[in-house]
């Protein structure tokens, strides 16, 4: 069995992290929501509210939760908040193995496709200006729910707001449009480069 991308459910929650399992941080404002009812929400309203990547053996490399802006309160709040309406904003993201950062680029890639064929108009995420020189570790594993900047950059993200290190970046995902070389096909390459033989992640 090839590698593969499922929907995040609360289904397939209980093979997340551990720490996923009842973090409510970016469903309210405070305290006091209760996890599954948010679930159950969210299911029926968007659907599968993120993306879990496993290998072909089946054990988990990664997840991701992503959704419409209105599903997470919290991100109002957030420094060069709050997300745009029309989006699917990516909250947070954990890669299991630090010696595996594609993961991160393969969920990238499965949320910009599933926000797409949902007809959504962009994709938004929390970015972070990192000093030069900054190691994968502290870009990709410390700070789970805001992403670097550079990395956003290479799939076509724009800034939209900042404030401090922390921006508001933006994927426009509506039609085909011409977009300057080196953007979008830069993060497939990289991915691809990446993988030896490259998976190519199936969602069921």
């Amino acid at each position: 069995m090839p590698p593969r991308v499922a929907g995040l459910t609360g289904a397939t929650l209980e093979t997340a992290p551990s720490v996923c399992h009842e973090c409510v941080w970016w469903q309210s404002r405070a305290r006091g929501v209760d996890k599954r009812r948010w679930i159950a929400k969210a299911e029926e309203e968007w659907g599968a509210w993120g993306s879990v990547y496993y290998d072909a053996d089946g054990r988990l490399l990664g997840s991701m939760q992503y959704g419409p802006t209105g599903l997470f309160p919290r991100a109002a709040q957030l420094p060069a908040g709050p997300p745009s309406s029309d989006a699917v904003l990516v909250t947070c993201a954990y890669v299991v193995d630090s010696a595996a950062p594609w993961v991160m680029q393969s969920l990238f890639l499965a949320a910009i496709g599933d926000a797409k064929d949902r007809g959504a108009k962009a994709l938004e995420a929390f970015a972070y200006r990192y000093p030069e020189g900054e190691s994968t570790y502290e870009r990709f594993l410390v700070h789970r729910t805001v992403f670097p900047t550079g990395f956003l950059a290479d799939f076509g993200f724009r800034t939209v707001r900042v404030q401090g290190r922390v921006e508001l970046a933006r994927l426009e995902l509506g039609g085909l449009v011409p977009v300057e070389e080196g953007l979008t096909s830069r993060a497939v390459r990289a991915l691809k480069e990446a993988l030896t033989p490259a998976p190519v992640p199936q969602r069921p």
